[in-house]
Formats: C-alpha cells, sequence, structure tokens
C-alpha cells in the first residue's frame, strides 16, 4: 500500500469515522467505542466500505459494570489466619436495595459489545456500545445490517435488560416466561427470588420465595501441612513393606 492510504484497522477506522469513533488497540486486538446515534450509520459502514467488509457478526454481548473495581476480598492480609479470614461479604448479591453500591465513574453502566469479522480481509472489529440511561438502557438493534444479530440480542436483553431498538421479537430466550429481572445485572441476587418445584398435590410447578440464606463463597484451599503429609508418606510405606 501507498504512503497515503492507511495501512492498519485502527488508522482506517479514524481516517473514515474521525471523532465519531474512539479506536484502541490492546494485544493485537482493535477496539472502537462509539455512541448509540451513530451505531446504524458506522455498522452499515463498515459491512459494505472497501477496507473494513465486515459481513459477519459473531457475537454480541451485554456487560454491567456496577461496582467495576470494587473488591471484597483482601487476601494479602489473611494469608496468615486462612484465606476466608479475607472476605468482607459486599458482594453483590447480598445487600439489601436501599444499601446497594452504586457505579462509580458517570452513568455508563451497561456496555454491549459487538465481534466483527471480515472473511474477505481476514480481520476482527470489537464494538463498544454504552448505553446512556442507567434505568433504561436502550441502543439501536442492528439486525437491520446483520440478521444473525437477532438472538444475540434477545440474550443480552434476557440477561441484562438492555432492550434494543427496532428489534423484531425482542423477547426473553433463556428465562422461564414468568421469570422477574434479568440474572446477569450486578444486583441481582445470587441466590434468585424464586424456587421451582413439581407440588405432586397440585400437580403443576409452582414457584416460592427462595428459602436458601445468602453466604459468602468461600474457595477451598489445600494447605502444605507437613505432618500430614509425613504421616501419610509413612503410612504408605507400612503397607508396601507389608
Amino acid at each position: 500500500m501507498s504512503d497515503s492510504v492507511p495501512s492498519s484497522l485502527a488508522e482506517r477506522l479514524l481516517a473514515r469515522f474521525g471523532e465519531t469513533v474512539a479506536v484502541s488497540s490492546v494485544r493485537r486486538e482493535t477496539f472502537a467505542e462509539l455512541a448509540p446515534a451513530d451505531l446504524l450509520p458506522v455498522a452499515a459502514a463498515l459491512r459494505d466500505e472497501a477496507g473494513f467488509r465486515f459481513g459477519v457478526l459473531t457475537d454480541i454481548c451485554g456487560v454491567d459494570y456496577l461496582s467495576y473495581g470494587q473488591a471484597e476480598w483482601t487476601a494479602e492480609s489473611s494469608t496468615g489466619t486462612g484465606f476466608s479470614r479475607g472476605v468482607q461479604g459486599q458482594a453483590l448479591g447480598r445487600f439489601n436495595w436501599a444499601g446497594r453500591p452504586e457505579r462509580e465513574g458517570g452513568p455508563r453502566r451497561f456496555m454491549v459489545s459487538i465481534q466483527l469479522l471480515s472473511l474477505e480481509l481476514n480481520q476482527r472489529l470489537c464494538l463498544h456500545v454504552y448505553c446512556t440511561d442507567n434505568t433504561l438502557p436502550i441502543i439501536p438493534s442492528v439486525t437491520s445490517v446483520w440478521a444473525g444479530a437477532n438472538w444475540y440480542e434477545r440474550e443480552a436483553f434476557d440477561l441484562y435488560g438492555i432492550i434494543f431498538d427496532g428489534h423484531p421479537d425482542l423477547r426473553r430466550i433463556l428465562t422461564d416466561y414468568g421469570f422477574v429481572g434479568h440474572p446477569f445485572r450486578k444486583d441481582f441476587p445470587l441466590i434468585g427470588n424464586v424456587e421451582v418445584r413439581y407440588d405432586p398435590q397440585q400437580k403443576r410447578v409452582v414457584y416460592e420465595p427462595v428459602s436458601i440464606e445468602p453466604r459468602v463463597g468461600v474457595a477451598r484451599v489445600i494447605r502444605d501441612n507437613a505432618g500430614l503429609l509425613q504421616a501419610r508418606a509413612e503410612a504408605q510405606d507400612d503397607w508396601r513393606n507389608n
């Protein structure tokens, strides 16, 4: 290619869309962040124009950044007394609604990641689109550009509650018909809201309030106990000798 023609995908994106997209490259992967209002025209150009030709949409997923960067484990000061002592018990799903944590750094809580593939040019691109409203997250549907986005958008709607404006049939795809809430949101209770069981008396499936108590899951730790290992080795030697 000549010096006047951008060689990398990131350079071509910046030359074509300018300030409409914020382009970054991490580990040889290219990301482009853009506003919801610019999604459809940019998507159409990425699909059709030379230098892009992203004819295949491989995935769409939602992201919830509520409490992003907040940790509940303080392992550095707890290794001497056992790893379970380091847990703070503040992870989402174990709080009351009035005291729930809030997303730090503004309203950008929900994001949609769109993975694109160009078979013609053998290149990939990831689009990041942040919803402008945390209460009612909405972005345009890209089903008019890539028909394969249909089920992916339904999945993101079901699990995160992100609404895709213009989707031809936006309804749940993984959870039950009467499911309340969106299970991949960070403020969804880890133990759920209801239990499901079959009632032989009523001869049907019934929903009941969940009876599990919220608790902090502690990873099982295998400690190097020298005395136990020595005793086990001696027992194995005795077994072999006898």
